[in-house]
């Protein structure tokens, strides 16, 4: 999940148990068995996202007057864990929840009535929110973008394309980011990539690395996504099948200027505030996975009889659980003290480099407990339907997206001051 515009920090201990049963209950009982036919069909039931709503799980962080629940981090990552490990899908979770990257920009930069337009039917279930940002040939440099938003009276006209669009096809707003000015020249070199579409410029530690002139021209419109000029193309991938997936192509959309979020210009630092809260909402989802893999993995090995015993009596087998085991505690701990730096407000530079540096750690402690889960599970590990077979699958996705692990050290480093 990302940040949203509050965080309640009034939940205890029963409330947070009182969240991951509900979270529990909704996985198994909703998710679980319809898993493998959304799987099949490449997508996600819309009324889903209404029963997720009635639970209260759409506007968790949320302000209320927009019809959420304000809510603490250690309460947003729960439900991230929770619903990761006993639903076993990060397609699910991505479909599901993208509202969480979309909503956050209109949260922190859109006007009160552009709020309460788009805000309140998205958690309610009844319409779908999505980010689009990253281009085709753009990859991770965000300051290099070429959708263009051009102003024709009290329109911005949209020209472009976007690809990699999570709930592309079904979206009904989409938060976008645009080029309102022409970008001056400016080196190549000046700049490293930063994650999921961003830049950063190469300076002193303590510089303004957004101040770069590519950045400068960047603005971000809430678009919705019935007007005339839009098509989608749905995309095809390794893992994530029952999340929707899309390129997107804009020929003259106009859109009214009143659905800009903030100043013209003024975008590269509202995508860049967005990634923070990603980056975490993806290490605690990635601890769910390998959680749901330990999980299998241990049901496995006690059932399945080798040779006149269980696997589990096998000492090789008792050491690889262990090992997952290891990974899975230190991420664990360290989730936890990220996450309370976050609710107390400590969310500076040093936290920032934590956050990158635990996305690394999380996704690969969910590659490593992926990789064994298979290994225990032999034959059937390699079979559609099993949990970390498709969890296997969705390693990368989780490694790439909200920054790859190269732009996660080098963007650690920098905001470590070295």
């Amino acid at each position: 999940m990302s940040v949203h515009a509050t965080a309640d920090s009034s939940f205890d201990a029963a409330d947070l148990q009182a969240l991951t049963d509900t979270v529990r209950r909704f996985a198994l009982e909703r998710v679980r068995p319809q898993l493998d036919a959304w799987e099949a069909a490449g997508e996600i039931p819309r009324d889903l996202y209404r029963d997720a709503a009635d639970l209260g799980l759409l506007g968790l962080g949320y302000p209320e007057h927009l019809g959420g629940t304000p809510a603490p981090w250690r309460a947003r990552n729960a439900l991230s864990q929770t619903l990761a490990r006993h639903g076993t899908s990060g397609g699910l979770m991505a479909s599901l929840f993208s509202l969480n990257i979309g909503l956050p920009p209109v949260l922190a930069h859109g006007s009160p009535e552009l709020q309460a337009e788009v805000v309140p039917p998205v958690l309610r279930g009844e319409r779908i929110a999505a980010l689009g940002i990253t281009e085709p040939g753009g990859g991770s440099d965000v300051a290099a973008l070429r959708t263009t938003a051009r102003r024709e009276g009290d329109d911005f006209v949209i020209d472009g394309e976007k690809v990699f669009i999570t709930s592309g096809m079904r979206c009904d707003w989409l938060t976008l980011a645009v080029r309102t000015e022409v970008e001056p020249p400016h080196s190549a070199a000046s700049r490293v990539a930063a994650p999921h579409g961003g830049s950063v410029a190469l300076g002193r530690p303590g510089g303004d690395r957004s101040a770069n002139k590519g950045a400068s021209g960047i603005s971000m419109l809430v678009v919705p996504m019935d007007r005339p000029g839009i098509s989608r193309s749905a995309l095809h991938k390794m893992g994530w099948h029952c999340s929707d997936t899309a390129h997107l192509r804009f020929d003259g959309v106009r859109v009214p200027v009143r659905y800009r979020l903030g100043e013209e210009g003024a975008g590269f630092r509202m995508v860049m505030g967005n990634f923070n809260g990603e980056r975490l909402a993806m290490s605690a989802m990635a601890l769910g996975f390998a959680q749901a893999c330990y999980d299998e993995a241990v049901d496995w090995a006690r059932q399945r009889q080798t040779f006149g015993a269980a696997l589990i009596e096998r000492q090789a087998i008792r050491h690889k659980l262990m090992d997952m085991r290891m990974r899975i505690e230190s991420t664990q701990a360290w989730v936890d003290a990220v996450t309370a730096r976050a609710d107390a407000g400590d969310q500076g530079p040093d936290w920032v480099s934590h956050v990158c540096l635990l996305k690394n750690h999380a996704t690969q402690t969910m590659q490593f407990c992926a990789d064994a889960a298979v290994q225990i599970l032999g034959g059937m590990g390699f079979m559609r339907g099993t949990a970390s077979e498709r969890i296997y699958r969705e390693v990368k996705v989780m490694m790439i997206g909200g920054g790859a692990e190269e732009i996660m050290k080098e963007l650690a480093a920098r905001q470590s001051g070295l």
